[in-house]
């Protein structure tokens, strides 16, 4: 496998017409390569590609994502790979830089002639090559973002999320909240952009709109949550909600403490992986602060599971035994699930057998239940479980809720089982 490292549902049109002046330069047709009817594929390979923040802002919390994809594909292709094929996994480095993401994009589609671009992360960086990669019609498979951008099959028919959207995890989060903390102030905390904004209206499906106590956010330019922290406090909050990336979720726990602030915290799964918040908090204070912090996740988890004792496996054979955390669990995640949709579109496969398998809702990935695919929802999980931390483990509480249209109703988890070692066969 080659690993190049360079350095409301359907709301998509609001989120790209913010960055459209960025994306106009994209509108260059595709080049074809050697096989101008499956851009990607040889009689031994399928090329998939990526932009990730490998740099810059977002590094510290994401940059470990591409390279746990890496490893499961160097598992899978030691193992057989996929009809035979071996998948070639390019990262591009966009630096979390929306002008990067146009230029390294271009480059995988009209240079490397990739097959499918692969979870591209990040929503401001993302919907500036939303109408590029749909326009030259390139599958744009599991975008790393919750946002509520990627499920619009009408006007974007290749692109697909994967995370359970920001209003799943919103309306989950306030609903455990309602059942476990109820008469409590609940507040906000969250990224100021489509992020905190949609994670704020997923609350509000529960609470109401004047349900929130409080709701500050943050720019990621500022290192400093003192005022928005000292404005929680001041307002009463008991319950803070937060849609923040890990660094930022840290940032918000450490100041509070230093400001003897200690509310009960419950952050979204792209802000509340444990581990990855010890490595920021640091290990001798991390456990005291973090006891009883709540997320949201979809992936398995449990320390004990079949899943996370083969992605360890693999993380340790492929991955030079790097941290283990979240990340490892996502990167992994999304590598089965384009593994398995790859099985499934045939032994010649195309563009557009990709995107019929994931039309099909015949994919189902790895996580606590199936994934949600159909021809009318691009959406990928449509529910999200409860995490908990306890004396420095976080693991699953056992409740789960769904977001069908305006309703949250508590379900039981599916966990998808594991087979065939992980590598799907069809």
């Amino acid at each position: 496998m080659r690993t190049t490292h360079t350095t409301p549902r359907n709301r998509a049109r609001t989120v790209v017409a913010a960055t459209g002046a960025v994306a106009v330069g994209l509108t260059l047709s595709a080049c074809g390569g050697a096989d101008e009817a499956t851009p990607g594929v040889s009689e031994d390979t399928v090329t998939v590609g990526t932009h990730q923040p490998l740099t810059g802002p977002a590094a510290a919390g994401y940059s470990s994502i591409s390279a746990a994809t890496s490893a499961y594909f160097d598992y899978v292709n030691a193992n057989g790979g996929v009809h035979g094929r071996s998948i070639e996994y390019i990262v591009k480095d966009d630096g979390y830089n929306p002008a990067n993401t146009q230029t390294v994009v271009r480059e995988l589609v009209q240079q490397d002639d990739v097959f499918a671009v692969l979870n591209g992360l990040g929503t401001p960086t993302h919907s500036s090559v939303l109408d590029f990669l749909n326009q030259n019609e390139v599958p744009d498979l599991f975008v790393s973002s919750g946002s509520t951008a990627w499920n619009d099959p009408e006007a974007y028919p290749y692109t697909f999320g994967y995370n359970a959207d920001y209003l799943v995890e919103g309306s989950a989060l306030a609903q455990y909240a309602t059942e476990e903390h109820a008469g409590e102030k609940v507040c906000l905390l969250g990224q100021h952009d489509d992020y905190g904004e949609t994670l704020r209206e997923g609350a509000e499906i529960v609470l109401g709109a004047d349900g929130l106590a409080a709701y500050e956010t943050y720019e990621t330019s500022n290192q400093d949550v003192t005022a928005q922290i000292g404005a929680l406090q001041s307002a009463g909050c008991e319950v803070v909600m937060l849609a923040t990336v890990n660094g930022f979720s840290a940032l918000a726990v450490g100041t509070a403490a230093q400001m003897g602030f200690m509310p009960t915290w419950m952050a979204s799964s792209a802000g509340g992986d444990y581990p990855t918040l010890v490595e920021f908090l640091g290990e001798d204070v991390a456990p005291q602060l973090l006891q009883g912090f709540v997320s949201v996740n979809y992936l398995p988890f449990s320390p004990d599971g079949e899943w996370v004792e083969l992605f360890q496996q693999i993380n340790d054979e492929y991955n030079d035994g790097a941290s283990f955390d979240g990340n490892t669990v996502f990167g992994m995640g999304v590598a089965y699930a384009f593994t398995e949709a790859l099985a499934k579109a045939g032994e010649d496969p195309t563009r557009e057998a990709l995107v019929e398998v994931l039309e099909s809702g015949e994919l189902v990935g790895n996580g606590i239940v199936p994934l949600a695919y159909s021809a009318e929802n691009h959406a990928g999980y449509d529910a999200a479980g409860i995490t908990m931390v306890d004396g420095g483990v976080q693991d699953f509480v056992g409740t789960t809720y769904r977001l069908e249209g305006e309703s949250v109703t508590p379900i039981e988890p599916e966990q998808i089982a594991l087979e065939d070692d992980g590598i799907p066969v069809e």
